[in-house]
């Protein structure tokens, strides 16, 4: 799930301490990491990679930053929607609705602000998916939300009256699952980058300072944080506990 990256409309919480076209510039080094992960966990299990994107028109923006192999899907939430399904839910609900639509018999949203994320977590849940039966896999982020949804069907209860955005978008979804009878596969916690205190917990991580043991080294955002010394702008007061 991704944002084309444009100045002023991605990463905008980074900013400060970023400038609006370096936070651009580091969305496009994030879609570069999370886009080969992916990759390289489709050596591991069956993976069709795509990014879901918005707005209708970004194609160019992000040809140039994903993978190889990686094909394009919109999901800017434009088509209609069941009552209650709405803001990022209705992105989330295109995407999946657009991937099933091609064949697909199982869909993973993952969202493309964990650069570091584990490759094994994105290859148990495809193999947690390839098992018989229906069932919903969920990686918890930090913060309350996930960095993935994984399921065998677009079910649109799992997208409806979510308070996007707060600490409650996990539990909430927890709960939509249980109301749909649906086995709950959970993978281990996560965290997004998405402000100063988990950019600091990034930065940790990649220079070997993080808690959090294998991690996928992120080359390419690993080279652009290193290349313009981030760290050095980053208040003491931003690290994340």
């Amino acid at each position: 799930m991704a944002k084309a990256p444009s100045p002023g409309r991605v990463k905008t919480r980074l900013v400060p301490p970023l400038s609006p076209d370096e936070a651009m510039a580091l969305s496009g080094c994030f879609l570069q990491d999370v886009t080969a992960n992916i990759a390289q966990a489709a050596r591991d299990a069956p993976i069709d990679p795509y990014v879901a994107f918005a707005p209708a028109g970004g194609e160019a923006l992000l040809h140039p930053v994903i993978a190889p192999g990686t094909r394009l899907i919109l999901a800017d939430g434009s088509p209609a929607m069941p009552d209650r399904v709405e803001r990022f839910g209705r992105s989330l609900l295109h995407a999946a609705r657009g991937l099933f639509a091609l064949g697909y018999g199982a869909v993973g949203l993952l969202n493309s602000d964990s650069p570091t994320l584990p490759t094994a977590l994105l290859v148990e849940a495809a193999r947690a998916l390839a098992a018989p039966g229906d069932r919903v896999v969920l990686g918890p982020a930090d913060d309350g939300g996930y960095y993935l949804l994984a399921i065998k069907a677009p079910h649109a209860a799992l997208f409806r009256d979510i308070d996007w955005s707060t600490e409650r978008v996990a539990a909430q979804t927890r709960a939509r699952a249980a109301e749909l009878g649906l086995e709950l596969v959970t993978l281990p916690s996560w965290y997004d980058v998405d402000d100063a205190g988990s950019l600091h917990a990034l930065l940790d991580e990649l220079d070997g300072a993080g808690r959090r043991g294998v991690f996928y080294g992120a080359p390419a955002t690993a080279r652009w944080l290193a290349h313009h010394d981030i760290r050095s702008r980053l208040a003491p007061t931003a690290r994340r506990a």
